[in-house]
């Protein structure tokens, strides 16, 4: 079995530690526990890593946070992935802080690289995994907040959520999304 597991951020080093990469964050967790290594591709930096006799693709794009959907959609065309084995791991400002969510399908809550997958597949039929980021910031300061340097109290809580994050992604391509959902959410 085949998984696309696609993490959103948006590359180059002024994004690297940012709250809207935290799916870029996550993927390189778990490359780096697992020995693997990224390498640039078309439409992202991806990765292959083998688990229980599954294959995950994970892929970063660097198509930018507002065009993930295209590299999405080539790497899902270009590994014969079905929809069913995507996962999308990205920030939520609608979420509190270090708070993690999966879902089997959803809408993109007005976040750019949930819109772009949305209409580059057409369906918003995909799990996704949200990583709370919290909402502390004034009104009209939201692209500031996304695109800012996690706190120090928030770096603190990241290794520990980021773990629970790769559990979730790993038992994503083995137990699947419902026993996934009923065994992290709420944690």
């Amino acid at each position: 079995m085949k998984y696309l597991i696609t993490g959103l951020g948006n590359p180059g080093a002024a994004y690297e530690n940012t709250r809207h990469n935290i799916g870029f964050k996550i993927l390189d967790a778990l490359a780096e526990a697992s020995n693997i290594v990224f390498s640039d591709q078309r439409y992202g930096y991806v990765a292959e890593y083998k688990y229980k006799s599954r294959i995950f693709i994970l892929l970063k794009p660097t198509t930018y946070m507002n065009l993930s959907g295209k590299a999405v959609s080539y790497w899902l065309k270009q590994e014969k992935i079905a929809l069913e084995n995507l996962l999308v791991v990205t920030d939520d400002l609608a979420l509190p802080m270090g708070t993690l969510r999966l879902k089997p399908k959803g809408g993109t809550a007005g976040h750019n690289g949930l819109k772009s997958i949305h209409e580059s597949l057409g369906t918003n039929e995909y799990a996704r995994l949200r990583f709370g980021i919290g909402d502390n910031f004034r009104q009209g300061q939201q692209v500031d907040y996304v695109l800012s340097q996690w706190t120090k109290e928030e770096n603190v809580l990241l290794p520990e959520r980021i773990d629970m994050c790769i559990q979730i992604i790993r038992n994503f391509g083995t137990i699947g999304v419902e026993r996934t959902m009923t065994e992290f959410n709420g944690k």
